[in-house]
Order: structure tokens, then C-alpha cells, then sequence
């Protein structure tokens, strides 16, 4: 029983007087009287100690503001995006509306039983956190997994900024090879230019080196003047941007109908990425969207000395079995020959304004050279003497 309660009781019940009462009790004769008419008017629960909170808040959330809130957090988890308390508070200002806090909107969507409980996590405070002062300093890549309507696995090829989080790049492998990695790296560097490193997981496909070799990528990397970074073995969080981006894809993925095919999934796989650059604020970068992050800071450049130049277009190819490649430039198709000594091997063709130059992936030994002729189908190769055409006569 409170001591509003039986002090009132006392006076009403005559054992004390209502000066005695307030003294034995440590309140004003003043409080008391009000306790008592409180009583008389609306029996003894009258008497417990009121809310001293206000009628009505200026400060309170609309309903309105609420309801924006649930619609926006219904809609973006219905099509596997971010829907956390900084994206709503982000697609609020969008809209127009001043937003309240993250708090706030945390304890909306709470009370609406649209947060599902989580264990306890390692505060955030305690990562050691690394970022990339530069687009283009670092491009993290990984590949991860995803099936098809009929259940076929294919692998899913990423390649992420590590200062923007801007995705470079993602398609669809069955699986992913190497030549898969190099391919799509060199695509990446034609549009967005040549990072100064990669960081990547042991992968075979990005490096060979614990089985005593170098893969393709390995020998690729050091001709561009690009700095290869691999994690330690067994520790992901080397690589945690791009390991986070994955569950973003698979969500965005879940949402929508099962791709019947590679194809479908490579649209599925074109949506996401112009979406999650250019229409999705990130949180750990202020809010700003991958791509306005991506450009507002001048990028980082390889290192200098290197092999290709940032004005240098770049083809990786197979030579065919008469050492022979071909390149199409202007709509029209024109064949290089390297040499037939040289059939098959894997190589990498560096062009710029003037020549081609033709480099052993493997070896970086230069095998070719020549002169850009427009007007010639046949690009002879420049390091060697002319000699017979192939099946000519003496």
C-alpha cells in the first residue's frame, strides 16, 4: 500500500489528525488536504501519485510520419533491400518529409513487431576498421552462390570499391575460372580505369601461389602495376565489405522470382547493380549513395613504371594454333600474327593510339608488336623480319 494510501487512511479512519498524519509521513498539512479531497471525490485509488507527464507532446511523432515509416519498411523488405532505420530515415527526406531520429524510428517499427530480435553482437566500437582513402585504391572481389528455378548452381562473380563500395562489377559464372576473374577485371578497368590493388580471398582463381605457381591473374596484375593483397587463410573479415555486400545480393535475389537461366539472372544481377549504386544510400559512407562516394574523390592510380599506361586499351586472349589473334577496332575486324612458336598461349594485347603490343601472360615476355593500319586487315608482326605469307609459293 503507497503512503498517499495510509495516510489518507489514517485521518478518514480518525486515528490521527490530518497535521499528525502529514507529519508522521514527511508531507505538507498542504498535500494531504489535497489527498483527502482527491478521496472524497474519487475513492482511495484517487489518491495514487499521477503521471506528471504532459496531455499532449508537440515533440510526438505524427501518425502520419508512423505510417510513412511502416509503408517504407514494408515495400523495401518486400524487394530484398536495406530496410534499416538510416535507409528509412534516407527515403523520408527523399520524399520531402523531415524525418526523425534513427532512434525513433527504431522504436516505431518496434512496437509494430517489424523488428525481429538478435542476439547480443561484439559492439561496433571494438573492429579495427579499414577503408580506402581513394577510389580505385583497393577493389575487393570475391564470388558466391546462387541456384537457379531448377536448382543448377552458378557462381556469381563480384568485384567491389573499397573506399566507395561501389560495385564494379557482378556476373554470372558456371562456374567462375580463372580466365572468368581476368576477364571481367580487364572489362572493369576499360570503364572505371586501373586500380593500385586488389584484395581478395586464396581462392585458385585469384591465386596459385600455395600450390608453388602463379595463375593468370597473378601474372596479369604486375604488368598493369597493380599490388595483389590476399587475407590470411580462414579470416573473411580481411575481405568484410565485399562478404557484406554478399548478403545484400541474396536478399535483393530472395525477392524476386527464381532467374530461369544465367541470362535471366545476369538481368536480375544489372538491376541490382545500378540500384544499389545509384539509388541506395550507404551508411557507412554518410548516407551518400556507392556512386556519388565513387565520384566525388579523385582515384588512386597504379603504380608508376608500369607495363600499360592508364591510356592504353587492354585485350586478354588465346592465341589460335597458328599463333595468330584477331581484335575488331572501328567495326572492322583485323588478325594479328605473333608467330606459330607462339600457338596457344595465353596473352594479354596492349594498344594504344599507334601499335599493339602482344605480351606472354605467363612469362611477360613481349611477342609481338605492331602498327595500327586501319586500312589493312593483316597486322604483321613488327619484331620479326617479313617473310612468306602463310601457304604462299616461292
Amino acid at each position: 500500500m503507497s503512503k498517499n494510501r495510509v495516510a489518507v487512511l489514517k485521518v478518514v479512519s480518525k486515528q490521527l489528525s490530518a497535521t499528525a498524519a502529514a507529519a508522521e509521513y514527511g508531507m505538507s498539512r498542504q498535500h494531504l488536504q489535497r489527498l483527502l479531497a482527491r478521496y472524497r471525490e474519487g475513492g482511495i485509488e484517487a489518491v495514487d501519485p499521477r503521471s506528471r507527464a504532459p496531455k499532449t507532446s508537440p515533440q510526438r511523432t505524427s501518425e502520419t510520419v508512423r505510417e510513412q515509416v511502416i509503408r517504407l519498411r514494408t515495400e523495401l523488405t518486400a524487394n530484398g533491400l536495406d530496410a534499416g532505420p538510416v535507409t528509412i530515415a534516407w527515403h523520408l527526406e527523399q520524399e520531402g518529409v523531415t524525418a526523425p531520429s534513427t532512434s525513433t524510428i527504431r522504436r516505431i517499427l518496434t512496437a509494430a513487431n517489424l523488428v525481429t530480435p538478435e542476439p547480443r553482437k561484439r559492439p561496433r566500437s571494438s573492429y579495427i576498421r579499414f577503408e580506402a582513402a581513394q577510389p580505385n585504391e583497393t577493389w575487393q572481389s570475391d564470388f558466391t552462390h546462387w541456384r537457379l528455378a531448377d536448382g543448377t548452381d552458378i557462381e556469381i562473380l563480384n568485384w567491389l570499391d573499397d573506399h566507395s563500395r561501389y560495385l564494379i562489377s557482378c556476373t554470372a559464372h558456371q562456374p567462375v575460372t580463372g580466365n572468368d576473374v581476368v576477364t571481367s577485371f580487364l572489362a572493369a578497368t576499360d570503364t572505371h580505369g586501373i586500380p593500385a590493388s586488389t584484395l581478395t580471398d586464396n581462392g585458385r582463381v585469384y591465386t596459385a601461389r600455395h600450390g608453388g605457381g602463379r595463375n593468370a591473374f597473378e601474372y596479369l596484375l604486375p604488368l598493369l602495376g597493380v599490388t595483389q593483397k590476399n587475407g590470411s587463410p580462414f579470416h573473411p573479415q580481411t575481405q568484410g565489405k565485399i562478404e557484406r555486400f554478399h548478403q545484400t545480393q541474396k536478399r535483393y535475389l530472395a525477392a524476386r522470382p527464381r532467374a530461369h537461366t544465367a541470362a535471366e539472372l545476369q538481368q536480375q544481377l544489372d538491376q541490382l547493380r545500378e540500384h544499389y549504386n545509384e539509388r541506395r544510400p550507404h551508411r557507412a559512407r554518410d548516407r551518400t549513395t556507392p556512386a556519388a562516394a565513387y565520384r566525388a574523390t579523385p582515384k588512386a592510380q597504379p603504380a608508376p613504371g608500369a607495363t600499360a599506361p592508364g591510356d592504353f586499351r587492354i585485350r586478354y586472349d588465346q592465341l589460335d594454333t597458328k599463333g595468330k589473334m584477331s581484335i575488331r577496332r572501328a567495326g572492322r575486324m583485323h588478325h594479328l600474327g605473333i608467330g606459330t612458336e607462339h600457338a596457344r598461349r595465353r596473352v594479354i594485347a596492349l594498344g594504344d593510339q599507334a601499335t599493339i603490343t602482344v605480351i606472354d601472360l605467363i612469362t611477360g615476355e613481349v611477342l609481338s608488336t605492331h602498327l595500327i593500319e586501319p586500312n589493312r586487315t593483316y597486322w604483321r608482326n613488327q619484331n620479326k623480319e617479313p617473310g612468306r605469307w602463310p601457304g604462299s609459293r616461292s
